[in-house]
């Protein structure tokens, strides 16, 4: 594992210590059947994980965002601390390394096309990526790219959007993309055949927590933005794109979800977040069993529920990465979609068919092992029942209410105690 001393200078870290991709070999040639995501990575923490990932050995690593803590109001996360790097042992292993961005590296919590230091802050991000100089992704407003990887008929296609440059305020049901990136998405799912789609964003696509969590608090997601996920259902189904997969971070746990009523077939998000950050990881390890009773209790009608998974909540609030495995010579072909922890064990996994994934009418739906999947996951949070979709929060009230009552109730009772001592007191 690598390690060295984060100077202080956030240029100086994108520039020097991240320019790592130029050692990476490409893998379009040979066939994928090894990628590994993962976001959430604070450079002001030990980063044991990646010992994990490499472990793994995959042909492709997608960053989804979070790459960095370098928010523009908290300078001091990139200051004066040890900075533990094996990033560079991918290269060695010649990993092809890809990715976008999320809001901390973007430069400002939760900000979109309103940030004014987005256009530097991209230079620097295709530094860090060693993106050619020739590049369009240097030209264009945005860092959102695609690649193609494998030969013919095993031809898996990474697409990675960029949801910060264009995206408008938060609660404004506005534009996520933006005109010319949606114009591009749609001439890349029309674009060339590929038996696998993967469409990289950093915040969720399927899962829109926030239904249900609020008003507790809110996290950001495409179903904060119900007319452009929609859209982009919509325009999944229309280009009858096949093999869709979506990766996401940004959440600081990971999850596997699915909506099975948008484009014909299933559609999966497979969310890691993240490779430091973590939920868990602000309780201590004996409260920990709090935030998985949460997790547990609070409703989602698109996790994936099965025996794979480590806790009964079917998510992973510890460090962890995303791995995704291709049998191309299974029969039909398949994909295993997992959330690896911090010793490259599995935490969350689920097998696919490819033959699943395809449109109503492909002449590759043939599995018979894939009916009567379809539809069990196709009630969208909002669509709950008013007690059920809010009943963490009123749990929570709940709660707050009996330890506010109990305290009145020991404040009355320690004021009547001793206003009796005192009468008591006077009588003697």
């Amino acid at each position: 594992m690598a390690s060295s001393r984060v100077p202080s200078n956030l240029h100086y870290i994108l520039l020097s210590s991240w320019c790592l991709s130029s050692l990476f070999a490409s893998a379009e040639d040979s066939p994928i059947t090894r990628i590994a995501f993962g976001s959430c990575a604070n450079q002001s923490a030990p980063q044991p994980i990646w010992e994990a990932i490499n472990k793994f050995d995959p042909q492709v690593f997608i960053w989804l965002g979070d790459n960095i803590y370098g928010d523009i109001r908290k300078p001091n996360r990139l200051f004066g601390k040890e900075n533990h790097w094996a990033v560079e042992e991918l290269s060695q292993r010649k990993a092809r390394v890809i990715g976008t961005w999320d809001d901390h590296d973007y430069g400002l919590n939760d900000a979109g096309k309103e940030f004014d230091r987005k256009v530097v802050n991209q230079r620097l991000m295709l530094d860090f990526l060693d993106e050619p100089i020739d590049s369009p992704r240097r030209k264009q407003a945005g860092v959102y790219a695609s690649y193609m990887f494998g030969p013919s008929n095993r031809r898996v296609k990474v697409i990675v959007l960029d949801t910060r440059y264009h995206r408008d305020p938060l609660r404004s049901d506005g534009s996520i993309l933006g005109d010319t990136q949606w114009g591009w998405l749609e001439d890349e799912l029309r674009g060339p055949h590929s038996e696998i789609t993967i469409i990289a964003s950093s915040v969720q696509v399927i899962s829109n927590l926030s239904a249900t969590t609020g008003p507790l608090f809110y996290m950001e997601s495409w179903g904060r933005f119900p007319k452009e996920r929609k859209r982009l259902f919509q325009l999944i189904q229309d280009t009858k794109r096949n093999g869709v997969i979506f990766i996401s971070g940004d959440v600081h746990f990971g999850e596997i979800t699915r909506y099975d009523c948008a484009v014909g077939y299933p559609l999966y998000d497979v969310t890691s977040s993240g490779l430091v950050q973590s939920v868990e990881k602000v309780f201590p390890r004996p409260l920990r069993f709090i935030v998985r009773l949460l997790f547990w209790y609070t409703p989602n009608t698109m996790r994936v529920i099965n025996d794979n998974c480590r806790y009964r909540s079917c998510t992973y609030g510890q460090q962890n990465f995303g791995a995704i495995s291709i049998d191309w010579d299974a029969n039909p072909a398949t994909v295993r979609l997992e959330i690896r922890d911090v010793n490259g064990i599995t935490a969350l996994s689920t097998n696919v068919s490819l033959s699943e994934l395809q449109p109503p009418g492909s002449k590759s739906m043939t599995d018979p092992t894939t009916k009567g999947k379809s539809q069990r996951h196709c009630t969208l949070e909002v669509e709950l029942q008013g007690i059920t979709r809010y009943r963490l929060a009123v749990l929570v009230y709940f709660i707050i209410a009996v330890l506010a009552m109990a305290l009145v109730g020991l404040i009355i009772g320690a004021v009547l105690t001793i206003t009796a001592c005192v009468y008591k007191c006077k009588l003697d």
